[in-house]
């Protein structure tokens, strides 16, 4: 009987699979760490980085993990001394366009923001200060790694920060090229806003002629920022925020597609918006609206908070049970024909399943309508 099934060996433990993961896959599947920069889930492996490579037992060389495809009774392995070895030495040469005098520091994990730096490293090289500082991969690959120096020379960039788009910025002196955004805007999103210009050690990522976002055909989805393993790419709205104090799973608001969310929440404000990567309707992908809409939304100055009644010719507050009378002794003096139902997406389905049953059942009207623009 035919199966889909596959064993083989990663580190001396016997692991199953499926055909057609590839060894990374496999790996991460039962909870084996390979270190990777380059590698996605949502987007083709390509194996740039170098830093998920293995040794497979029969197989010559070290292959990447993330574009060799696992196979029955494979005897693989993911920590040897000479892969380590190897990984510290691509790692240099990815930190000499880096900054990193935190991650080789033996103090970084006991640096607070605003500690003196015994290395007199300037402020926008010290990892305290990046927004993505106890997220970015970079240092989780450095300390598995173990890089304890840079030999090499380094060079800072100083490329210009783009701070002229509207929702994130834009900081190439902190990217290592890894083109995690450039794939995620051309492979997932298919707009293409973005690509790698210049050529050799010039090579950056930006738009054609250097036009901004909004002239090159960036939808805004946020993906390219949801994308990057580092802090090159940063939502302005949340970038100084903290750390979240919980998380919570939702369903955007903004139209009836129903996509995930997840949003972060320090005490009972929300401070960031990302997408559920598990969810089958949108699969870690959202539109500009459901990525950076909701907080505008939610704490936007002119959100009515409390019911509203003419007086006098002029709206003034009052108690829901107020405004709930009121409405209720007015609708009595309409016919069907006369009034009108208008129901928002940025409601609940159920809350508009409710409104036009209220419709239809009490009212006896069917002009009824939906917008999302409300």
């Amino acid at each position: 009987m035919a199966t889909d099934k596959i064993n083989l060996t990663i580190d001396d433990t016997q692991v199953a699979g499926k055909v057609g993961m590839t060894v990374l896959e496999v790996a991460r599947e039962n909870g084996i760490y390979i270190p990777t920069l380059c590698y996605h889930r949502q987007l083709t492996p390509y194996g740039g980085c170098r830093m998920c490579i293995v040794e497979i037992e029969k197989m010559r060389g070290l292959p990447p993990s993330c574009t060799t495809p696992a196979t029955e009774g494979m005897v693989v392995k993911t920590n040897t001394p000479q892969l380590q070895d190897f990984r510290r030495g691509v790692l240099e040469f990815i930190l000499t366009e880096h900054p990193h005098v935190c991650l080789i520091c033996d103090r970084r994990q006991r640096c607070k923001p605003f500690d003196i730096c015994l290395r007199s490293a300037s402020v926008t090289e010290r990892c305290v200060l990046c927004p993505e500082n106890g997220h970015c991969e970079l240092q989780e690959v450095s300390d598995y790694v173990g890089i304890k120096e840079i030999k090499l020379p380094y060079t800072y960039k100083r490329e210009e920060v783009y701070r002229n788009d509207p929702f994130f910025d834009r900081d190439y002196n902190l990217c290592i090229l890894c083109g995690r955004c450039v794939r995620m805007c051309q492979e997932v999103r298919g707009a293409a806003a973005i690509a790698f210009i210049q050529r050799g050690s010039r090579t950056v990522v930006g738009t054609a002629f250097g036009h901004p976002l909004q002239e090159s055909g960036c939808q805004f989805c946020g993906a390219c920022v949801d994308a990057c393993p580092v802090g090159a790419l940063a939502e302005r709205a949340r970038k100084w925020a903290g750390e979240p104090d919980r998380e919570v799973v939702t369903t955007c608001p903004y139209c009836g597609v129903g996509c995930q969310l997840k949003v972060e929440l320090k005490g009972d404000r929300i401070i960031e918006v990302l997408p559920h990567e598990e969810n089958e309707t949108n699969r870690g992908q959202v539109c500009v609206k459901g990525r950076f809409g909701i907080q505008e939304f939610v704490y936007h100055q002119d959100r009515l908070k409390t019911p509203l009644i003419r007086r006098d010719g002029q709206f003034v507050e009052a108690s829901w049970d107020e405004a709930l009378d009121l409405i209720a002794s007015r609708l009595g003096n309409y016919s069907k024909d006369e009034v009108a139902v208008i129901a928002s997406a940025k409601c609940t389905n159920e809350d508009n399943y409710v409104a036009q049953k209220f419709g239809r059942a009490v009212l006896g009207t069917n002009n009824i309508d939906h917008c999302a623009r409300l």
